[in-house]
């Protein structure tokens, strides 16, 4: 599913009454407050869905497949989501 799928199931879950133009800015919305919850307090968890967070990848040494010469790929942040237990159990 992407983004305009997304929109489109949003819209229909809405029902009738409402415009496509709405259910984008309400998944618009969700998406961005997921995405403060995370830069301020680092992660997001929605009860029966899973949770959202910031984890670090530390620096580590590998090398360029084209050339094979060595290098220093630099430690990173990551966003991880684990899924909730019902969310497992719905598959």
């Amino acid at each position: 599913m992407n983004k305009a799928d997304l929109v489109t199931e949003v819209h229909r879950l809405l029902g009738e009454g409402s415009s496509r133009a709405a259910a984008e800015r309400a998944s618009n919305s969700v998406l961005r407050a997921i995405k403060r919850g995370l830069k301020k307090d680092g992660e997001v968890h929605l009860v029966g869905f899973g949770t959202f967070f910031i984890s670090q990848r530390s620096a580590r040494n590998g090398y360029n497949p084209h050339t094979r010469q060595p290098m220093r790929i630099p430690a990173i942040k990551l966003i991880r989501f684990k899924a909730s237990s019902n969310l497992r159990a719905a598959r």
